[in-house]
């Protein structure tokens, strides 16, 4: 990580609005052995527990699910509009259908301290799973959006993840 610079939570700047929900980031777990990762346009940062964290939300069909539940910790990587292309396409292939989908966007998966993330982020959030929470229909006051969301009753799992270390370029 010698390009990165450790940053606190309180430096970080960038709306999560648009880091997110505009730019989108990637959520990566695993280890060396192997590790996945999806495209993420949906989630926040914010303070739970007395701690930074981040909201993650990920449907139970999804690859990377299974890395988050089986490591626990996890990492967010926002990348500069450049690698939009490499974006969609690690948000539309499955790393359980093709095995190499990380190696075919040409980005360079790292590790520090054994979770993986991407070298070409312009900011890297390091995370540890605090809490997970499986969404079900009953608990929505807004009948319509699980209408609109779910009409395969797909319920995303609710991460929130402390946010142990920030690096940025």
């Amino acid at each position: 990580m010698e390009q990165f610079h450790m940053i606190s939570p309180d430096d970080y700047q960038k709306s999560p609005f648009q880091a997110i929900g505009k730019d989108w980031m990637l959520v990566t777990a695993g280890n060396e052995e192997k590790a996945n990762t999806m495209t993420a346009s949906w989630g926040g940062l914010g303070i739970m527990w007395g701690k930074p964290v981040a909201f993650i939300v990920i449907r139970p069909q999804r690859y990377t699910k299974k890395f988050i539940d089986n490591e626990t910790t996890l990492s967010l990587s926002f990348l500069d509009n450049s690698y939009r292309k490499a974006l969609n396409y690690l948000g539309t292939v499955s790393g359980r259908d093709e095995a190499d989908k990380i190696e075919k966007t040409g980005l360079m998966l790292a590790f520090e301290n054994h979770i993986p993330y991407f070298t070409e982020s312009e900011t890297v959030m390091f995370g540890k799973v605090l809490y997970q929470q499986e969404m079900t229909p009953d608990s929505f006051l807004a009948k319509e959006l699980d209408e609109k969301w779910y009409p395969n009753k797909d319920y995303h799992t609710l991460y929130i993840a402390e946010i142990t270390a920030i690096y940025s370029k």
